[in-house]
């Protein structure tokens, strides 16, 4: 939601939208009183700007450097108040320039404190001043990423360089909005870090020619970054017989990814970025872009419209140094169900530092095998795009969290079929088939299939394991009237059907059967997916809920996350305890969003962390007895 006035960290202190205007803090004010200033300044604060920075830049007073920059920083206000654009360049201009020296000039390393509250403000006037001045330049379209720029401000002539290190370029923006000028509405949690520098909101391009690497970013995506000014002046080119006022500042204007870089080394001290990660993920969520694939009904009512749609989706440049963590949403659902799971652990720095998120969509009103079929023909085209050489070793740890039927999905990717999802339908062997070689295809590859390797992990939460009772007669009917099946699906199972007479026992799977069928408990592929084999090396880990709501569509309360039994959601089929299932008080629409889910994730992946590192100490140490 767009503020009506923009989030500033001196709004209260600096009174900047009071009827009076800007006003220096009382500190302030004992200071030019002390100086015998305080008339002069009611009348030309200019002056008694000017005559202080001299003062500051003969002696080594540190309050009076903090003093310039506010006063620089009230009268940058003033002037763009009056239009008086080039005047508000210059005194943002000053106002760096001393919060910087405030902040890391050696001659104030004895009196500098960061248990001052003046220190804070130092930051606050730096940030605020370099974040008025990137709009004054936004506004006039003076600077773009990637290229250098100078502009004029009164006597002073101050040159940019621009840098944008991380794995998105400067080729790849097409416009910032300011983090400042909104504020949350829909995620829970606004996840920001304290520092130096501005959080900003980088829209992405969509490239002239996209790449095949491209389809995997979501038109309109956009991605924090936080501009930061590595120098504000180059002290190299100063002539030092000039006064202040005559030098050139130089400045290197660089744009920080904080998913990969959340301090900078500057001036021989490491120092904390301001950053904001929320923000420009919900800025995307609100895009008409975003809305336009977020279509939860229509991939379940209507599964066939919804194909061009469906596969992998990256909010973030591919990274082969993390691993990647692919979330399957469920039943009438879509991506966006994961925002707030995505946010909050991301906001880790032991997740995101190791951890890449993917998303996958599919068209859920289709049987989830059919779904499971396509997600491994996804997955596989991938790491084509990504890895086609197979180097990348992170992406051999690959993991996978479902929620609801998209952990029957997530399963379906780490098991052998063998011939048992075969005989579900037919007791002759598969050689029997005939037909159309790809309807054929098709059905071969949706019943005979192997685990996908680089998949080593499978948390999936609220997963209907034996079926839900929320697929019943009514539901069933309800779904057969109104869900509009995959048509080439429906097209190759009759055409099967008919080329192949007396070799089905049950041709309604093949034809007829939604998502909502397919999740009863009577079908017979539960059994079968329970006791498949499954990938030596994958791990599975549950959660499933419990709650004392009624249970949708009607019915007591009971062992129930409302649509799913507990009884089904677990991982243990005799009753015993299993130590990979995991029992949360929340209901099933909203079970991962709750923060119990969302941190027993965050454990999940630092124990698959522990494990991946604790293989590699062991080859290390096998290494050195040789």
């Amino acid at each position: 939601m767009k503020r009506p006035v923009r989030e500033n960290a001196l709004e209260e202190t600096l009174n900047l939208v009071s009827f009076r205007g800007p006003e220096i803090r009382d500190q302030t004010s004992v200071l030019l009183r002390r100086y015998g200033l305080s008339d002069s300044y009611k009348k030309h604060p200019d002056i008694v700007l000017q005559q202080l920075r001299e003062m500051a830049s003969d002696e080594q007073d540190i309050e009076r450097q903090f003093a310039v920059a506010e006063l620089a920083y009230i009268e940058g206000k003033k002037a763009e108040r009056g239009k008086q654009f080039g005047l508000a360049l210059e005194n943002y201009s000053i106002a760096l320039t001393s919060s910087y020296d405030y902040l890391f000039s050696p001659q104030f390393i004895e009196n500098r404190s960061p248990y001052d509250p003046e220190f804070r403000g130092a930051c606050d006037l730096y940030n605020e001043a370099l974040e008025d001045t990137l709009r004054l330049l936004c506004s006039n379209k003076q600077f773009k990423p990637g290229s250098n720029f100078t502009f004029s401000a009164s006597n002073r002539t101050v040159t940019i360089e621009t840098s944008m290190p991380g794995g998105w370029g400067p080729d790849d923006i097409d416009h910032f909005e300011f983090v400042s000028d909104y504020k949350i509405k829909t995620l829970n949690n606004r996840h920001q870090t304290y520092g130096l520098g501005v959080p900003l909101i980088a829209v992405r391009k969509p490239p002239a020619a996209p790449s095949d690497r491209d389809r995997y970013y979501p038109e309109g995506v956009s991605f924090a970054v936080t501009a930061m000014l590595r120098s504000v002046r180059d002290d190299s080119s100063i002539d030092k017989q000039q006064p202040e006022s005559r030098c050139k500042p130089r400045c290197v204007l660089e744009f920080f990814d904080p998913l990969r870089q959340n301090q900078i080394h500057l001036a021989n001290h490491w120092v904390p970025l301001q950053t904001d990660l929320t923000t420009p993920l919900a800025y995307f969520l609100d895009t008409p872009q975003f809305r336009a694939k977020n279509l939860a009904t229509e991939g379940l009512l209507n599964p066939n419209k919804n194909q061009d749609s469906k596969g992998l989706y990256m909010l973030e440049p591919y990274d082969p140094t993390r691993i990647p963590v692919v979330m399957v949403h469920g039943l009438w659902s879509s991506p966006l169900t994961w925002m707030d799971m995505f946010n909050d652990l991301r906001s880790f720095p032991e997740i995101r530092e190791r951890y890449q998120f993917w998303f996958y969509l599919y068209p859920t009103g289709q049987p989830f095998w059919i779904s499971a079929t396509q997600m491994r023909e996804d997955l596989a085209k991938s790491r084509d795009v990504f890895d086609p050489a197979r180097r990348d070793q992170n992406m051999d740890q690959m993991v996978l969290v479902g929620h609801s039927m998209g952990g029957l999905v997530s399963r379906m990717q780490t098991i052998e079929s063998g011939d048992d999802f075969w005989r579900i339908i037919s007791d002759e062997p598969i050689e029997k088939l005939r037909g159309d070689p790809e309807d054929v295809n098709k059905l071969v590859s949706t019943l005979k299939f192997h685990p996908n390797q680089s998949i080593k992990r499978v948390v999936t939460i609220a997963t209907p394991y034996r079926g839900s009772q929320f697929s019943n007669q009514y539901t069933q009917w309800l779904g057969r009237s109104i869900i509009k099946l995959p048509k080439l699906a429906v097209l190759t199972g009759s055409r099967l059907v008919k080329d192949n007479p007396g070799i089905f026992k049950d041709t309604e799977l093949l034809t007829m059967t939604t998502s909502i069928d397919s999740l009863a408990p009577e079908s017979p592929i539960f059994p079968v997916l329970f006791r498949a084999q499954s990938s030596p090396d994958v791990q599975y880990n549950n959660i499933y809920g419990i709650t004392e709501e009624t249970k949708l569509f009607g019915g007591g309360n009971g062992d129930t996350d409302g649509v799913v039994s507990t009884v089904s959601a677990r991982l243990s089929s005799n009753g015993e305890p299993d130590p990979r299932d995991y029992q949360v008080r929340a209901n099933h629409v909203d079970i991962h969003t709750k923060p119990e889910t969302i941190l027993k994730v965050r454990s999940i992946l630092l124990d698959h962390l522990e494990h991946l590192d604790s293989k590699d100490r062991v080859a290390e140490n096998s290494d050195a007895r040789f």
